[in-house]
């Protein structure tokens, strides 16, 4: 569900901060637990779930959400001339000793467009779920949300109580125009939508606050942006050390890996077990999604400072 960019060879633009120097003979740190073959982070350790299954066990190409019982045609919200249908995801909570049962409901524009920012992704499922079990810590937090495209985790941040900025590439404006749209389908006129190009410095991104959590849902798609989102996520941290990046992603190589780039930035990697947040299962939010996708939930900050 998000807006890739890549970075345009005859527009350079200022680099962003150079990171920090490495030592002559750089030695991986070792993880104290499991460790995460896409990053090499530390698993944390939850209590026994009564659902024990794992998507990582089971993969199938990916597909963007099927239509539903919960979609409905726009007709007058075509979008530049492509059918657009917006599609209902419902997050719950079953009653019980602690549990109030809540719920809510986010309406997302579905576009039938080859930008891969204008439907909804699997991963996308999977980090509004974590947003979801965490929701009593949001209200007033300030998030950011990075390559956002329909930006289902952005919304149902803001629908919680934070603060939300929603981004995309300043390159793609059709899918800034849909993170509008998504805005206005939920009747949060009010979000700010910028575009930021990863690994660019633009007046935008120095004008953002200090943000305290960071969205990234399936950024780490293209292993050749996979340093340019990092640059971006570094600056970002500047403003605030202690800002974490809840990130999911959708594991589609085993030669793919974050761990070189983490070091070299000075990050660390969490793993988050989904059956920690009710996300093991195939069928999120009353829709179809994640399926049988392989999503990884991760939580990333800096080295030096603790999650």
């Amino acid at each position: 569900m998000l807006g890739r960019s890549r970075r345009l060879r005859h527009r350079p633009a200022p680099p962003l901060p150079s990171p920090p120097a490495l030592p002559l003979c750089p030695s991986l740190p070792v993880a104290p637990a499991a460790r995460c073959q896409f990053c090499a982070c530390a698993t944390a350790t939850w209590p026994a779930a009564s659902r024990s299954r794992s998507l990582a066990a089971r993969s199938l190409p990916r597909s963007p959400a099927r239509p539903g019982p919960n979609d409905a045609p726009l007709g007058e919200h075509d979008f530049r001339g492509q059918g657009v249908r917006a599609q209902r995801f419902r997050f719950s909570e079953e009653p019980g000793p602690g549990a109030d049962g809540a719920v809510l409901e986010v309406h997302v524009p579905q576009v039938l467009h080859l930008q891969y920012g204008m439907y909804v992704w699997p991963c996308a499922v999977v980090l509004a779920q974590y947003l979801w079990f965490h929701r009593r810590s949001l209200p007033g937090k300030a998030i950011l949300e990075i390559g956002a495209g329909v930006s289902l985790p952005g919304i149902l941040a803001a629908k919680c109580g934070a603060q939300v900025i929603l981004s995309d590439s300043s390159e793609l404006p059709h899918c800034l125009e849909v993170c509008r749209q998504s805005c206005q389908m939920n009747n949060l006129p009010h979000l700010q939508v910028v575009g930021l190009t990863w690994g660019h410095v633009s007046w935008d991104l120095l004008a953002l606050p200090p943000q305290d959590i960071i969205l990234a849902s399936d950024v780490f798609f293209e292993p050749e942006d996979f340093e340019d989102i990092l640059a971006t996520i570094y600056f970002l941290m500047h403003k605030n050390p202690k800002v974490q990046l809840w990130s999911t992603y959708q594991v589609r190589s085993a030669d793919w890996s974050l761990e070189a780039l983490l070091y070299k930035w000075d990050m660390k990697c969490v793993h988050i077990p989904l059956e920690s947040f009710d996300a093991d299962k195939e069928d999120i939010a009353e829709s179809t999604l994640p399926g049988r996708h392989t999503v990884e939930m991760l939580v990333i900050s800096f080295a030096k400072d603790s999650l």
